[in-house]
């Protein structure tokens, strides 16, 4: 077991809140610390951190790379922030982004011509883990002269298509 700060934080508040509520009932002011230590590591693991991981939108980051990319579409947001810092894709062009990234998955709507752009190339992200997570992940990937100009991070409804 690993001793956080949030851990430690925990374990005063159960300390305060047993010692509160063994005042109550009992006297015995010894059973208060072995008790603290014993409950505070469950209520910890077992109740607060599962909820912790449930409704915050944390997810683990890994640096990029093409294979993954490829083959687990789903988890393209783990590396996507490291795209981003690293500048992985500005300055690149069209063909070295179809070798790292693949054939783009849509392109974007231009309303001036009434038709695709064939600079604006989108790729989906997936989904972020977490309860209250209903959009997907997207990249707008804008080309100027051959060449990546702007990544443009957005959201989108997630869209599913009915059976028939």
């Amino acid at each position: 077991m690993i001793i956080t700060p949030l851990f430690v934080l925990f374990l005063v508040i159960v300390f305060t809140l047993i010692l509160l509520f063994m005042n109550t009932i009992d006297k015995r002011k010894w059973i208060i610390i072995p008790l603290s230590i014993v409950i505070t590591p469950f209520v910890y693991f077992y109740a607060f951190y599962p909820l912790l991981n449930i409704f915050s939108s944390y997810h683990h980051e890994k640096y990029f790379d093409t294979k993954v990319w490829l083959s687990n579409p789903g988890f393209r947001y783990e590396m996507f922030d490291n795209v981003l810092e690293t500048d992985t894709l500005m300055g690149k062009s069209k063909e070295t982004v179809t070798e790292l990234l693949g054939t783009y998955e849509w392109l974007s709507w231009d309303d001036a011509n009434n038709g695709h752009d064939e600079n604006k190339w989108n790729y989906g992200l997936g989904v972020l883990p977490g309860a209250f997570n209903s959009k997907s992940e997207a990249v707008e990937i804008v080309f100027e002269n051959n060449k990546v100009s702007q990544l443009n991070h957005y959201q989108q409804a997630i869209k599913f298509d009915a059976k028939e």
